[in-house]
């Protein structure tokens, strides 16, 4: 029993000793994907360098230089409008040599354009439209009461 502790004690110090702290480069760009004509914000690291600056280049953008923020390289940058749907690499280069890569996704749906004024019954403009609605219910109403009144009613059969 005191051998497989041993022998577990082992493993975990061999597999502890063997991971690097600090080894974290990465870039990411939220929201991705995303549509052209929009702003993305795009996190980095660059491993123990995060408190110098930091190049972020693509053909989605262009190239946009990342800040220190808060442990993390940071920025901003908007799509252009006209840019074409597809997958974009986004590549991070760090002053320490270090770098990283991920890619963009980018749409570019055709957004609606406003639909022909052609009115829509009560919301269409002109005098009166409210004024002949409010009458025809009334008128809907009347009759309804009326004739249930009159198939209410009985008739004598002379009894």
């Amino acid at each position: 029993m005191v051998g497989a502790f041993v022998l577990i004690g082992a493993f975990v110090l061999i597999g502890a000793g063997s991971a690097r702290a600090g080894e974290n480069i990465f870039v990411e760009v939220t929201p991705n994907p995303a549509q052209a004509g929009t702003r993305v914000s795009i996190r980095a690291s660059c491993d123990n360098a995060n408190n110098r600056q930091a190049d972020v280049q693509s053909d989605a953008f262009g190239r946009v230089t990342l800040r220190p923020d808060n442990g993390f390289l940071t920025g901003q940058v908007t799509i252009p409008g006209n840019k074409d749907p597809g997958d974009y690499p986004v590549d991070l280069r760090c002053q320490n040599g270090k770098t990283a890569t991920t890619t963009l996704t980018v749409l570019n749906m055709e957004q609606p354009t406003k639909g022909p004024a052609t009115g829509g019954g009560g919301t269409a403009g002109g005098p009166g439209t409210g004024s002949l609605l409010l009458i025809g219910g009334l008128a809907a109403v009347a009759l309804t009461v009326g004739f249930g009144f009159l198939g209410n009613r009985r008739t004598g059969n002379g009894s």
